[in-house]
């Protein structure tokens, strides 16, 4: 995620609502009942069917080269799916295709079973609950942890409302909340420029966090970190698997094997698809997996 997402806010969502509603007349669920006995407002996914992330046969090429080669991916939702696979593989190309920056030659991307996300622009995407971190942390550096989560907000972003903006006190325990999740309670009023690496990582999940996502996707989080990081990153990982959907892309084996404990699934991606799928220990014993990747 870059927080200049955040700044379409309200404006985009009220604009993209108006034109689902214009188009259909009724819900994204058809009118249905949306799971847990209520109506979805127009523009939500419905993830009623435990689905919250449908890839299909998406293709993807660059001037004859395939990044993405007929990719199907299935993740649940509150599952944390662990993305492994050599450079080139089509991760990042994946993840682009999933937040709207990148647009497939051909395929399905489906958000919950309504929402398809080819139909979206990126901060549409962002706004309906698809959150993204990059491997190099993007943060507010002469800003303080506590103004960079509050600036992550939602909330009306127009000039008038940001000028005579007053936290609430449900938005003060939020932040509080995401300062105790991300180990940097003790650091709020620091600037954000002062952090170490590892801590600017926190901080810029904190800040998706903020947002509320359904789903986040995470590209390398802990490269670069030191040990003691990288084990407080997989404490907080899992502290989020069940309220939110996690897609976590990473090379550190250690550190997928203590996100995945040893029960979680593993995809491994290979030219632009799926070469393998399930527990760590069958994807590292897969003839296949060595040759292309773990052997290297």
């Amino acid at each position: 995620m870059t927080p200049d997402l955040m700044d379409a806010g309200t404006e985009i969502r009220r604009a993209y609502e108006e034109r689902r509603a214009t188009q259909t007349g009724k819900t994204e669920s058809g009118g249905r009942s949306a799971g847990y006995g209520r109506l979805l407002k127009v523009g939500e996914p419905d993830f009623a069917h435990g689905v919250a992330l449908y890839l299909d046969d998406i293709t993807v090429s660059f001037d004859g080269f395939k990044a993405l080669n007929n990719l199907s991916l299935t993740i649940n939702v509150g599952e944390l799916r662990c993305i492994i696979g050599p450079n080139g593989a089509g991760k990042t190309t994946m993840m682009d295709c999933i937040t709207g920056k990148t647009r497939p030659d051909a395929g399905k991307a489906f958000f919950g079973s309504t929402i398809d996300l080819l139909r979206l622009s990126e901060p549409e995407i962002a706004q309906i609950g698809i959150g993204r971190k990059f491997q190099k942390p993007t943060v507010y550096e002469p800003l303080s942890v506590f103004e960079n989560l509050e600036l992550a907000l939602k909330a009306d972003r127009r000039v008038r409302a940001s000028l005579f903006h007053r936290l609430s006190g449900e938005q003060m325990d939020r932040i509080a909340e995401v300062l105790a999740l991300i180990h940097l309670k003790d650091d709020a009023q620091r600037e954000a420029g002062l952090l170490s690496h590892g801590q600017k990582q926190w901080l810029e999940i904190g800040m998706l966090l903020m947002q509320d996502p359904k789903l986040l996707l995470l590209d390398e989080p802990v490269a670069g970190m030191t040990d003691e990081e990288t084990e407080r990153t997989a404490e907080l990982f899992l502290s989020l698997e069940g309220k939110h959907s996690l897609v976590v892309v990473e090379h550190d084996m250690s550190f997928v094997d203590q996100l995945t404990e040893g029960r979680k699934t593993v995809t491994v991606l290979h030219e632009g698809s799926v070469l393998a799928e399930g527990l760590l220990s069958e994807v590292q014993a897969n003839e296949k997996v060595v040759e292309v990747y773990l052997g290297r």
